[in-house]
């Protein structure tokens, strides 16, 4: 079997869990399926070729054989994550998930390390930003004041879960807080945090219409076109015109639908 080179430190036991990890997924690497999936990942994509029921059946032995408790689970993510094998980071966030209930403030710290240094996907960022990080708000383990530290974070991949965590805020706070709290990414210039702007805003608007498009009128002249072009999608023709000479006289740019519109579906139940 091959083996991957270690970049991080680990005890014995995160040794033994992570030997167990590898084993299964060289054992069952599927260069084919990894191919065709490397199609949504346009910034780079080195993965086994797994599935979804693979993966997760992976995740039921290492919980049953090991019994990690929470705190491992969060130190292992960093391990986890620094091979940037696409599978190994998705497992580290479903063997997470299957403890939310019992998240506390160490879990929180290790997430948005491991979030700030190693996530590097639009897939596991929105698997985090959907059912990770919303749960330390829900336990009230971290404050929005928490939060607003991520939106300057080098990484932009903690910048876009920073936003699209707020779609778990929708109808449990005013509607103004939470654009309140995205006015320091509308003149990001990385793409996919504009995406994941751009979604909280649109979804945002189905609850809250009025706030919104103030909101938008009021950042049209400065905000990206690709946040104005989210934003608006489900509006009708009459309201996109408010905010056309956002967009007017530019391409329109091209709708990336795999990088982020929805949560990756293979991690939307359970």
């Amino acid at each position: 079997m091959t083996t991957l080179t270690a970049v991080t430190e680990m005890d014995e036991r995160q040794q033994a869990i992570f030997g167990f990890c590898e084993k299964y997924f060289f054992d069952n690497e599927n260069p084919v399926l990894a191919t065709k999936n490397a199609r949504f990942f346009t910034e780079g994509y080195d993965a086994f070729g797994l599935d979804e029921v693979q993966l997760k059946a992976l995740r039921d032995e290492v919980l049953e054989r090991f019994e990690p408790t929470v705190p491992e689970l969060g130190k292992l993510a960093w391990h986890f994550f620094a091979t940037r094998k696409y599978e190994f980071g998705t497992l580290a966030l479903l063997l997470l998930k299957k403890h939310r209930p019992r998240f506390d403030r160490g879990v929180y710290e290790e997430v948005k390390r491991t979030l700030d240094r190693w996530v590097d996907n639009w897939a596991h960022s929105d698997l985090l930003a959907t059912k990770i990080a919303p749960v330390f708000l829900e336990l009230e383990i971290a404050t929005m004041e928490d939060f607003a530290g991520w939106l300057t974070s080098p990484s932009k991949w903690t910048r876009r879960v920073a936003a699209v965590t707020m779609l778990w805020q929708r109808g449990r706070i005013p509607a103004q807080e939470i654009l309140d709290f995205l006015q320091p990414l509308m003149l990001d210039t990385e793409k996919t945090v504009q995406q994941g702007v751009g979604w909280v805003l649109r979804e945002l608007w189905k609850l809250s219409p009025r706030e919104v498009e103030e909101f938008l009128f009021q950042n049209k002249e400065t905000a990206p076109r690709l946040i104005i072009q989210y934003a608006t999608e489900k509006m009708n023709k009459d309201k996109k015109k408010r905010f056309r000479r956002a967009i007017n006289g530019t391409k329109k740019p091209h709708k990336f639908r795999n990088h982020g519109e929805t949560p990756p579906q293979e991690e939307s139940g359970e």
